[in-house]
C-alpha cells in the first residue's frame, strides 16, 4: 500500500515508509527466519540428527535477511527505467529514496554479512562471495538483457537459482564449521528451495484480466490464465515431491506428508 506523506519527510520516516512499501520487515522477517532456520536445522539433522547451535541460526537469519533486501535493491536498479515509465508511484521514481542511497544500504548490508561470516567461520566467506557474484550477475542480467527478456522461461529459472544459492549459504552456516563439506542428502532440499522460488514467482504474477497492469509482465498474459495456473500447480507438485524426498533423508516423511496434505486440503 502506498502511503501519503509530506513532500519532504525526515530521513528516518523516508526509510520507514520505504521498508513498509518495498521490504516490509513485519511480513518478511518471520518468513525469512523460517527459511533460514529450516536450512540450518536440516543441515544439522543430516549431520547429527539434533538441533543446531544458536550461532549459525543467527548468522544465517541476518545474512539471509540482508540477501533478500539486496535482491530488492538490485531490482530497484534493474527496473528503474520501467518503473519511471509505468510505475511512477513506487518509492524510487516518486523521489522518496534515491538509487545512490540504496547503493549505500546495499554495501552496508554486505559489510554486516562479511563481518558475521568472519566472526563465525572464515571459510563461509567463500560461499558468501559466490552468492554475491551470482547476485551481481543477475543484477546485470548476465550481460544478455535483451536475449533473456525475449525468453521469459529462461529469464525466470536463471533468476530463481538465487534461492537455492542463498539456501545453500544458510546450510553452510551449520556444516562448514564441522568439516567444510556439505552433508549427503542436501540436493533434494535445495531442489525444493528452487521449486518453491518458482511457485512464489509464478503465483505472484498470475492475475485476472481486471488486475493486469500495463507495463507489468505476468505469466497470465504470457501463457493465458488457465495455462499459467496449470504450470503453477505442476510446480507446486514438484515442490512437494522434492520435499518428501528431502524428508526421507532426515526420517521426517510422516510430518512432511501430514503438512503437505493439510495444505492440499486448504488449497482445495
Amino acid at each position: 500500500m502506498i502511503e501519503t506523506v509530506e513532500s519532504n519527510p525526515s530521513g528516518f520516516k523516508r526509510w520507514w515508509i520505504y521498508q513498509k512499501e518495498r521490504f516490509p520487515l513485519v511480513a518478511h522477517g518471520p518468513l525469512i527466519f523460517a527459511f533460514s532456520f529450516c536450512a540450518v536445522s536440516y543441515s544439522a539433522q543430516l549431520r547429527i540428527s539434533n538441533w543446531p547451535e544458536w550461532q549459525p541460526v543467527v548468522v544465517a537469519f541476518i545474512c539471509c535477511l540482508i540477501f533478500f533486501l539486496q535482491l530488492r535493491i538490485a531490482d530497484e536498479f534493474k527496473d528503474a527505467e520501467e518503473d519511471a515509465k509505468w510505475r511512477p508511484y513506487r518509492a524510487v521514481p516518486r523521489g522518496l529514496v534515491k538509487l545512490k542511497e540504496l547503493a549505500y544500504v546495499f554495501v552496508i548490508g554486505g559489510v554486516i554479512q562479511l563481518g558475521l561470516v568472519l566472526w563465525w567461520n572464515s571459510w563461509l566467506a567463500i560461499i558468501l562471495i559466490a552468492a554475491w557474484t551470482y547476485l551481481a550477475a543477475m543484477s546485470f542480467e548476465f550481460g544478455a538483457r535483451e536475449w533473456l527478456k525475449s525468453r521469459p522461461i529462461t529469464y525466470m529459472w536463471t533468476h530463481m537459482m538465487i534461492m537455492p544459492i542463498v539456501d545453500f549459504f544458510a546450510t553452510a552456516s551449520d556444516w562448514i564449521p564441522h568439516g567444510n563439506f556439505p552433508p549427503k542428502g542436501l540436493a533434494f532440499f535445495l531442489a525444493a528451495s528452487f521449486c518453491n522460488g518458482l511457485v512464489i514467482e509464478i503465483g505472484r504474477k498470475i492475475r485476472t484480466p481486471e488486475q493486469e497492469e500495463k507495463g507489468v509482465e505476468t505469466y497470465s498474459v504470457l501463457w493465458g490464465p488457465k495455462k499459467a495456473a496449470i504450470v503453477w500447480l505442476c510446480i507446486i507438485i514438484a515442490t512437494a515431491v522434492c520435499s518428501v524426498f528431502a524428508a526421507v533423508e532426515v526420517n521426517a516423511v510422516k510430518a512432511v506428508a501430514l503438512t503437505l496434505g493439510s495444505d492440499a486440503v486448504l488449497i482445495a
